[in-house]
């Protein structure tokens, strides 16, 4: 505990959201510290894709900042050492609904620099796909892909390293009123604060949080591991997601497609699955995702939603389903109104929670934001 020493900011919480604040202080030469009560990240930052996704985040805002926050992983990865382990993204349709939709897309600003896929030119991005059965695709050359649960570790490594920020860790953060934080550890005095609480909405200021309605959501995800995967394939996703990411679902032509899912994969949608495939640099593949709403997610993990996951793969891709290395879930702070919140108790102290699951596209965007309004 760096005693008599004051901080220009003190941030509450290690994942993704409290890492990007402390980059974008630390970038205007700002003393920062970070808090968390874990000894390493264990939350929603690390148990996710690491997939800094773009296209396809709402129009507006979301988008913009998606694509600032790639920007920055990509100067991050390559100062930290992160490998980046696969670029960009092909969105497959399925069917004629699903390709129209993409087709509405392509239209919107958010489209401009990327193209529609017939099926058969489908094989040039790699094999292993049921390219026949499909009625096209969208790939967008934005996003980037890290492994989270590496790449998280290494970016706290590199911001103590080479920005000089200091880590409280197995620390428990009792009150954060500026310009003092109380902790587990004793007093930390900061002219700012930037509280990061993931969806932890009742150990500091719960009655401030409270006014958002936020709830939790749960998601399943698992590691495949298959015989062969052609590491030329972008990250893959598929209908499912084109009635959950807003970009997608906003353009007129995902009711229709709703409607057939409905239809055709209720079971699906009532889970909240949608299918999202990136690689790993040991040929391993990331594979989820549902989405379950409650207040306390409960820690239970059945194998009936990912069957629906797996079902959505073996529609997506040829050859025997593969086996599966580790399954594990995830919860993250879920809004019904909104996709991220700053919260201002005072002129020095903000409140930032991710309410969307976008935590890795978004954060270092969110940040920035957040710490020109803290400093000017």
């Amino acid at each position: 505990m760096p005693h008599g020493s004051a901080f220009d900011l003190a941030i509450v919480g290690a994942g993704i959201c409290g890492l990007a604040h402390a980059l974008a202080a630390a970038r205007k030469g700002k003393r920062v510290v970070v808090v968390d009560r874990d000894r390493q990240a264990n939350g929603a930052s690390i148990r996710n894709f690491g997939f800094i996704t773009v296209t396809g985040q709402q129009a507006g805002a979301c988008w913009q900042r998606a694509m600032r926050s790639r920007d920055i992983w990509i100067e991050v990865a390559a100062a930290a050492g992160i490998p980046i382990q696969q670029r960009g993204l092909l969105t497959i349709a399925r069917r004629p609904e699903a390709r129209a939709v993409l087709e509405e897309f392509l239209q919107s600003d958010m489209g401009a620099e990327c193209r529609l896929v017939e099926p058969p030119d489908l094989p040039g991005f790699g094999a292993g796909l049921r390219w026949r059965e499909f009625a096209g695709a969208l790939y967008s050359p934005h996003e980037v892909r890290v492994e989270s649960r590496d790449a998280i570790p290494q970016l706290a490594a590199y911001l103590a390293e080479r920005h000089g920020v200091t880590f409280l860790r197995d620390t428990v953060v009792h009150s954060a009123a500026p310009p003092r934080l109380e902790t587990s550890r004793g007093s930390v005095e900061a002219e700012t604060v930037v509280v990061c609480p993931g969806d932890d909405f009742f150990t500091l200021h719960p009655e401030r949080i409270a006014g958002y309605g936020l709830t939790r959501c749960k998601l399943h995800m698992m590691r495949l591991l298959p015989d062969s995967f052609d590491p030329a394939l972008p990250a893959i996703m598929s209908d499912l997601g084109l009635v959950r990411y807003l970009g997608y679902a906003e353009q007129p032509a995902a009711k229709a497609l709703r409607q057939r899912l409905e239809a055709e994969q209720g079971e699906h949608l009532h889970n909240g699955v949608h299918l999202i495939v990136v690689r790993s640099a040991d040929g391993s593949l990331v594979v989820g995702d549902s989405h379950h709403y409650a207040p306390t997610p409960d820690p239970f993990n059945p194998t009936g939603v990912d069957d629906l996951i797996l079902d959505e793969y073996a529609r997506v891709f040829d050859g025997p389903p593969p086996s599966v290395g580790e399954r594990w879930i995830g919860t993250y702070a879920s809004a019904p109104d909104r996709l991220m919140l700053v919260d201002a108790p005072s002129d020095a102290l903000r409140i930032v929670i991710i309410t969307s699951g976008t935590g890795a596209s978004t954060s270092f965007a969110i940040a920035e934001e957040v710490v020109a309004d803290l400093f000017g």
